[in-house]
């Protein structure tokens, strides 16, 4: 059964409606999600500003309708900074957090306006004191923990605390204006008291380059990590809110800076559907004790979270009766197409070839990790509902 959380009832019988004369796979994005999520992040971190994570879903509509809702927004390229510059978007609703970028796509990020960059080496800071003098710069450090994340994130970015205080003096020699620190603490993470640590780590930054360098720093960015609905089990967004509430709390008292965010899964996943279809069921011997499903969706056309199965998508299908442990994979002729493997889903024995198989919580990380012609397959259609 579908279960609310996810989607009601009602909302599943128009998805199937609207869904039912398309071609799969496709991925259906309902706004009014996205609009209740925002709504709860709002409501729960009203002391800190939201710069949406574009990266995690491109799509105008869902820019177009948080651009409405007041968000501000994070960018990893100019590509995406283009895009929120047609939709109208201002400059100063826009960072530019991605620690590795050409010279040239700085300026032109400057160009347009844009004043907050995030930089965790040397040579990033000079290019931008040389692209984007007297920008506001934040550091971002690296952090413990992100193991307990379920899509965890690597050491490619940020820097130890020591060297995160060196580029914060660096920068102010360089004319910027020393402005943060920022962290992450790994996607879909579900140790709240990671970001205890990282908050931890942040003061003391913050208490040495005051005391040490009287540069006082103005702002944190707390970066995302907050969960979606997928299979694995975490806490609600409220108690997540009211332990990061605690935490700067007990580590900075009455003199909280000013917080971001940046939500990009826990705003989108849980407004999307991948519909596709079972193209061939087989089992690899006359003893085989699981089936193989493979279906029109893979690894290359959206789900490349599903890597090391790391991301755990609820999957369901309009069929009932008994269950068998199954193998998931794509339609590719790549042998690393393969969902789920270890981790074994329950689906019904009687799922058949042109069955349609759903999953959800998929709005995150899916178009935009899909390839463009991979084996020749187009690139996950998207449509976007209210």
């Amino acid at each position: 059964m579908i279960r609310d959380s996810y989607i009601t009832r009602d909302e599943w019988q128009k998805m199937l409606a609207f869904s039912e004369d398309k071609e799969t796979p496709f991925l259906v994005v309902r706004l009014s999600t996205i609009k209740k999520k925002y709504e709860e992040l709002i409501r729960n971190f009203p002391y800190s500003k939201i710069h949406y994570a574009v990266k995690a879903n491109p799509a105008n509509e869902v820019l177009a309708l948080l651009r409405d809702l007041g968000s501000n927004f994070d960018v990893a390229s100019i590509y995406e900074l283009r895009k929120l510059l047609a939709l109208g978007i201002s400059p100063d609703r826009i960072s530019y957090g991605n620690t590795i970028k050409k010279a040239k796509d700085i300026r032109e990020h400057y160009e347009a306006g844009v004043r907050l960059f995030v930089s965790d080496s040397e040579a990033d800071l000079r290019n931008i004191a040389k692209a984007a003098p007297g920008s506001k710069i934040f550091i971002r450090i690296l952090t413990e923990g992100v193991e307990t994340a379920d899509w965890p994130l690597s050491r490619k970015f940020g820097c130890q605390s020591d060297m995160a205080c060196d580029l914060i003096v660096l920068a102010k020699k360089l004319g910027l204006d020393p402005y943060g620190i920022s962290f992450h603490v790994g996607s879909q993470q579900r140790d709240i008291s990671s970001w205890d640590a990282a908050i931890a780590k942040v003061r003391y930054i913050f208490s040495w380059l005051e005391e040490e360098e009287g540069i006082k720093l103005k702002m944190i960015n707390m970066g995302g990590g907050f969960p979606a609905n997928y299979t694995s089990r975490t806490n609600e967004i409220e108690v997540y809110a009211s332990e990061i509430k605690r935490y700067l709390d007990e580590d900075f008292g009455d003199e909280i800076p000013e917080i971001l965010i940046e939500p990009g899964r826990s705003l989108v996943a849980d407004a999307g559907i991948i519909v596709s279809e079972v193209v061939l069921i087989a089992r690899k011997s006359r003893t085989a004790l699981n089936r193989w499903i493979f279906t029109d969706i893979g690894k290359f056309s959206g789900l490349i979270e599903t890597l090391d199965e790391s991301i755990k998508f609820p999957i369901f299908t309009e069929r009932r009766g008994e269950t068998e442990e199954c193998i998931l994979a794509g339609p590719t002729c790549d042998s690393q197409d393969i969902m789920y493997e270890d981790y074994k889903y329950d689906l019904p024995l009687n799922l058949a070839i042109g069955d349609r198989v759903y999953f959800l919580s998929t709005g995150a990380y899916t178009t935009s990790y899909s390839s463009i012609e991979f084996n020749g397959f187009p690139p996950l259609k998207t449509y976007v509902i209210n």
